[in-house]
């Protein structure tokens, strides 16, 4: 495995690569990784004969009082963890290197990023669009990997792949978890123990949405109530939506149907989390 921290060097890794006929696959993170992460990293592995991946805690995406400074770092660690699992190239940038000066031109999320995350983020997925479309163009892959966890994100960053008509084929994977339902974040990492129990709760929530949702309830106010009610009756948890929208635009639901998506925000302590799941039945 190779690590580079310049555009140029990156560009003649992927360029060596795919004149040797390897397809390439990217898989962007911020670093932090966990097991969610690492099933990316595999999926990219299975698919593909040349595996990028970048690690970059990227400005453009954080709001004046969010966690920039404080968002978890471990270069080394995720390094390791990389290597282990079969990464290539590893891109490495600072922040100098992505933006050296403020970017002037920006990709808007357009009205996707004005909704759920985008109203309590101003500005946040846009600047997630604006990073992922300089990483595509930098590395011009067959397939880059995204995790369904971000729902929305995930949403934005197909739409802007079909609208501006990029070359690549974004790939979803599912949300890892716990064994008691909390999906991985880097965040969960600010969790006091008796926080991390109560942070369940989320998922907890979503399940009883898809519940009432299984059993017929198909009003969209209702199987938001059923989750809100798991939150609601949990300590220590500051619920800032529970939302039950279409897949694509993340327009509220008229009517639940399969597909939908039921996503959650709320505070637990330090920590900002989201979730969501999908009305659909168990495998």
């Amino acid at each position: 495995m190779r690590a580079v921290a310049t555009s140029a060097e990156l560009r003649a890794g992927v360029a060596a690569a795919r004149q040797a006929g390897a397809a390439v696959g990217l898989v962007p993170t911020m670093g932090a990784l966990h097991a969610g992460h690492r099933s990316l990293l595999a999926a990219a592995r299975r698919e593909n004969g040349f595996v990028v991946a970048s690690i970059f805690v990227n400005p453009l995406q954080f709001g004046p009082n969010e966690d920039l400074a404080s968002y978890p770092r471990d270069l080394a660690g995720d390094l390791a963890v990389m290597e282990r699992d079969g990464v290539d190239l590893v891109f490495t940038p600072e922040p100098a290197e992505m933006w050296p000066r403020p970017p002037v031109v920006r990709v808007s999320a357009g009205e996707i990023g004005t909704r759920l995350e985008g109203a309590l983020r101003p500005g946040h997925l846009d600047g997630v669009a604006t990073v992922v479309a300089k990483l595509l163009n930098l590395v011009g892959p067959c397939r880059a990997y995204f995790g369904r966890k971000d729902a929305q994100q995930l949403a934005m960053v197909r739409r802007m792949v079909s609208d501006l008509a990029f070359p690549n084929e974004i790939v979803a994977c599912p949300t890892i978890r716990e064994p008691d339902g909390l999906a991985l974040s880097s965040r969960n990492a600010y969790l006091s123990p008796e926080q991390r129990r109560r942070a369940t709760a989320l998922s907890g929530g979503l399940r009883a949405g898809l519940d009432a949702w299984l059993a017929g309830e198909r009003d969209p106010a209702k199987i938001q109530a059923a989750a809100l009610a798991v939150l609601d009756d949990t300590p220590g948890i500051d619920t800032q939506y529970v939302a039950l929208v279409e897949p694509e635009g993340f327009e509220p639901s008229r009517t639940a149907e399969a597909g939908h998506v039921l996503a959650v925000a709320a505070r637990v302590g330090p920590a900002r989390l989201i979730d969501n799941l999908v009305l659909e039945a168990p495998a």
